[in-house]
């Protein structure tokens, strides 16, 4: 078991999210940066789609009752076990007692914590992702325990560690595909979109990603349809969403841009105020 002893800004527990349920108006959810999930996994030799923790800004304070084994991914906030730091993405050796906690954040915006076998926690239509009315809590709380396998409990190897390409955090170019009503947009609003740099608002969430900046236009609204994340609509106000893993399945703003999934993962390791640019790729 592994008892939460404090919370950071927003943890949850994610895996690749709820597939087959969207006709019924559930979102996908999941881990906002499915490399940086999976790649933990995958070090441990879980399964891809084994949950994890996914922690904002900073970390939680974890006491594992157990001896296990864990793996740190994605943003770096200095993580510690028993006040000694640690390395990201590689297998970390955990006994029964041991405290992990967590930093000053250096890079990126989200972490990932694997355990040995995924955490056990509360399945609901195929997954384990925390989601409001779904999941019968949002995100951790202080004394939450979660349920997870010792180090005996399964046959593993633990592999080697991996070398993280810097710019899955830094770079600031995002590709994207246009969207069904981009051709809507007159000549000089689609200049606008590539030309020009786009600050994220701090009211950016798993639901959707917002800019401060605006772009003056008289589209109308669509018939309801299908959106996706990585859809970027265009508000009647001009503002710029991007839906990022909990958002609706269905909306009626004009769909201009569709982020690759790439794009989609490096987004959301991108701290609020930070400026970024779309790059399209057809």
């Amino acid at each position: 078991m592994v008892e939460v002893l404090k919370t950071g800004f927003c943890d949850t527990i994610q895996d690749l999210g709820r597939i087959g349920y969207q006709a019924y108006g559930v979102p996908f959810s999941g881990a906002m940066d499915f490399y940086s999930a999976s790649l933990a996994n995958r070090i441990l030799g879980n399964d891809n789609n084994a949950a994890v923790i996914e922690s904002v800004m900073f970390g939680p304070k974890l006491r594992f009752s157990i001896a296990t084994e864990i793996c740190i991914t994605g943003a770096y906030m200095n993580p510690m076990l028993n006040s000694e730091v640690v390395k990201h993405n590689v297998p970390i050796s955990v006994e029964k007692g041991d405290v992990l906690q967590f930093g000053k954040l250096e890079y990126g915006f989200r972490v990932y914590v694997a355990v040995l076998g995924g955490f056990m926690t509360e399945e609901k239509m195929n997954s384990r992702s925390m989601y409001s009315a779904i999941t019968s809590k949002l995100k951790l709380s202080k004394g939450d325990t979660l349920e997870c396998l010792s180090k005996t409990s399964i046959n593993h190897k633990p592999l080697s560690s991996v070398k993280i390409n810097k710019k899955h955090f830094s770079h600031n170019e995002f590709e994207v595909f246009k969207g069904p009503e981009f051709n809507q947009l007159s000549k000089q609003q689609q200049d606008l979109l590539f030309d020009n740099t786009l600050t994220i608002s701090k009211d950016s969430n798993r639901m959707a990603y917002q800019f401060e900046d605006r772009i003056t236009h008289e589209l109308g609204g669509i018939i309801t349809s299908l959106v996706l994340p990585g859809t970027v609509q265009l508000t009647p106000s001009g503002q710029l969403l991007i839906l990022m893993r909990d958002c609706q399945t269905t909306g009626g703003y004009p769909r201009i841009l569709q982020l690759t999934e790439s794009s989609i993962n490096r987004l959301s390791q991108q701290i609020f105020g930070k400026k970024i640019r779309f790059k399209c790729i057809i």
